[in-house]
């Protein structure tokens, strides 16, 4: 979304810089700009298909590979049924929107329901409380954070992550316009981040524990006559529900599961009420625990019943050039849940897709129904998924797999084939996704910087090579004619063009009209304000009777989760735990250079000091005989691995913390770069059976950790 210049000679990239003339991102840009130059002139980047035979890699045609992809996928569905195929769509996927339209075209044409992607370690609670609460998945309040006077921030760290389901370009110079007009930054996390550092306020809490501090905000609300939901009282079900249940959870019931004293948490309440315009945000650290789904419908009720939600300041909702919950190009379906369950454990799918930590179960567990074919898509979940070193066991035992990738990383080396899309520099963007996330409505579409070479395939025509393949091998799944035919006119760009002009901003079908089209768009190369966030409710609910139900009945049943559970959401010790080796909690952290486990092989994104390593407190540090730079070991119920120690306050007391993304020494890993700096992955020490129980999405902070000094 950040505005980019680059200047080249031919296909040689000279220099990278923001676009001073973007009016969203004012010139700013992040590391992965910058990396642009280091993926596309990368040497280990795949430019044509490649297929494996034992330990080798050998190139082959696009057509030999496309065939060879349909035939071998249908065969494994015509011998074990359509289910025995999965999909698996990771993080990057969105950053195209060919690939996300081609992707769906290809899971239609697959017909099977196994499907994953990387929702369920990231955002999927957002996503349910959205439904819930508002109607459709997509339905997420964005913080106002440019008129904004009290931003609240829990487990998250914007200052690195420039906004995560918060699109904001150079959050740090947001964050210091916030504090310049007078108004107010708090963040609670269990380690002082970035974001933390400049903020006015920062409190340690416990990981896990923010559902029982937000009841514990809104009873102390609800206690001393402070809630106001203003204009939207009456689009409201279930306030004094609400209030009902919040009554048992008065500040000094939840001070010493949390860790934050019953003062602080009532002067915060009534600091939040007082603000003229506050708003409550919550990501990573929130979303990927045991309690993510209770966690983040707290935060939507605090801003609704404090009059914080639609209102300038507060939290709004965007209206897009092209907004995907209402145009017709496929990602707007309002959501699911739970209409089917995984096979070995039960767990819910959510609109169409079950939560990856359930892939590798399904895939080593026999039975009918067992996943025996895989294709993944941008996606690393070998190093991004819970318990990675048993997905890693359990791939090489599917009898096909193909991948949608230029990397052979960590999850590609066991693939069968993989097929190598364009890169960003060779394919025009335009962004589905993160305009509908941003905290200002703008819209930008932008034409290629490199033609593709001839050899080349982009992302959305290696899916629909691969969809025609297979609706040619088995007429079973061909479309009808017509519909065959709209597919092959309507490309992912005419796609876009027509939801443009379509849309609530579009020109339609009037030559005189001034509303938007996708060539008036591509004219204005730096992007086209379209204003701050305005209130749009209750016009834009997507709930039946356009009222927001604030108390959903799955919602207040998980309360009975946590009153049983508070701090102590897991429980299982490793059998060679240390006697008197005290359990710790860990959580994840980001670096603003190495957040992203592709930037790993750029030398100037990893070059420097080393960061991959365990953060703890001194305390902990000096209990453990642990030095700074040291090597500890690190146990949980899954895993063990040795890490490099980094001494700190920043880290709460029996808190430590490793960066996610790391672990690139593993045999056939071709990336040298990244495998001079390898590392250690979390995600070897995180639980497939630590999740949110109610959402199924991973627990990826507060796993159950022990460490000790390294033994010779």
């Amino acid at each position: 979304m950040c505005g980019v210049e680059i200047r080249h000679r031919g296909r040689e990239i000279i220099s990278i810089r923001g676009d001073e003339a973007d009016p969203f991102s004012r010139g700013h840009i992040c590391p992965k700009a910058l990396a642009l130059k280091d993926v596309h002139e990368d040497p280990d980047r795949l430019r044509r298909p490649m297929r494996r035979e034992g330990d080798a890699w050998h190139e082959i045609s696009w057509d030999e590979a496309f065939d060879e992809a349909a035939k071998r996928l249908l065969a494994i569905q015509r011998e074990h049924g359509s289910e025995a195929v999965a999909s698996y769509f990771g993080n990057p996927q969105v950053h195209s929107y060919g690939g996300l339209m081609g992707g769906a075209r290809l899971l239609r044409a697959l017909r099977s329901r196994n499907r994953y992607s990387a929702t369920s370690v990231d955002q999927l609670p957002h996503h349910l409380v959205s439904w819930l609460m508002y109607g459709h998945q997509l339905m997420i309040p964005i913080p106002d954070l440019d008129r904004t006077q009290f931003l609240l921030v829990l487990g998250a760290n914007p200052v690195v992550s420039n906004g995560s389901l918060m699109t904001a370009p150079d959050v740090a110079r947001r964050l210091k316009a916030l504090r310049a007009r007078g108004g107010r930054l708090v963040v609670v996390d269990p380690r002082r981040s970035e974001t933390a550092d400049v903020a006015d306020t920062h409190v340690f809490i416990t990981p896990g524990t923010d559902a029982l501090l937000l009841l514990a905000l809104l009873q102390v609300i609800f206690a001393e006559g402070l809630a106001a939901p203003g204009r939207l009282a009456d689009s409201l079900e279930g306030l004094e529900d609400l209030r009902t249940l919040c009554a048992q959870w008065p500040p000094e019931r939840v001070a010493e599961p949390t860790g934050v004293d019953a003062a602080t948490i009532r002067q915060l309440a009534r600091d939040f009420v007082a603000s003229p315009a506050a708003v409550c945000y919550g990501r990573m650290g929130v979303s990927t625990q045991a309690f993510g789904a209770l966690a983040q419908w707290l935060i939507q009720a605090l801003n609704i019943v404090t009059g914080n939600l639609d209102r300038e300041g507060g939290a709004l909702f965007t209206s897009p050039a092209l907004d995907t919950r209402r145009s017709g190009v496929g990602f707007g379906t309002p959501g699911s849940f739970a209409k089917r369950r995984t096979r070995v454990r039960g767990l819910p799918e959510f609109s169409g897709e079950y939560p990856v930590a359930a892939l590798a179960e399904e895939i080593l567990t026999e039975g009918r129904g067992q996943i025996r074919g895989l294709v993944t898509a941008a996606g690393n979940p070998v190093l991004s998924t819970p318990n990675g070193k048993q997905l890693a066991t359990a791939l090489p035992k599917l009898e096909f797999m193909l991948s949608i990738d230029f990397y052979i990383n960590e999850t590609t080396r066991h693939a069968h084939l993989i097929l190598p899309p364009t890169f960003a520099l060779e394919r025009d963007h335009f962004d589905l996704v993160f305009h509908m996330l941003a905290i200002r409505n703008t819209v930008k579409y932008c034409e290629p910087l490199f033609p593709r070479q001839a050899d080349q395939r982009h992302d959305w025509e290696i899916c629909e090579a691969i969809a025609s393949r297979l609706e040619s091998l088995d007429p079973a799944r061909r479309p009808p004619a017509l519909t065959r035919l709209a597919t092959r006119w309507l490309t992912p760009k005419r796609s876009i063009a027509l939801g443009i002009r379509t849309g609530e901003r579009g020109a339609g079908w009037n030559p005189l009209s001034s509303g938007l089209t996708l060539s008036r768009i591509a004219r204005k190369p730096h992007g086209i304000d379209l204003g701050p966030l305005q209130p749009s409710l209750p016009q834009r609910l997507w709930t039946s009777n356009k009222r927001i139900d604030l108390v959903p009945a799955l919602l207040r049943q998980d309360l009975s989760r946590l009153a049983h559970t508070f701090a102590d959401v897991q429980g299982d010790v490793p059998a060679d735990a240390t006697p008197g080796s005290d359990r710790m909690r860990l959580i994840g952290r980001r670096d603003l250079r190495t957040n992203n486990s592709w930037l790993h092989n750029s030398q100037r994104m990893v070059k420097g000091p080393q960061r991959c390593t365990l953060q703890i407190h001194p305390a902990d540090a000096a209990t453990r005989a642990l030095a700074d730079g040291a090597v500890a070991l690190v146990r949980s119920r899954t895993g063990s691995l040795r890490v490099q120690v980094e001494v700190t306050d920043a880290l709460m007391p029996g808190v430590v913390s490793l960066p996610h993304g790391w672990g690139h020494g593993l045999p056939g890993v071709q990336l040298r770069i990244a495998r001079a700096h390898a590392g250690v992955s979390a995600n070897d020490l995180t639980d497939e059976r630590y999740i949110d129980e109610l959402s199924g999405n991973a627990a990826l902070n507060g796993v159950d950790v022990w460490v000790s000094a390294e033994t010779v």
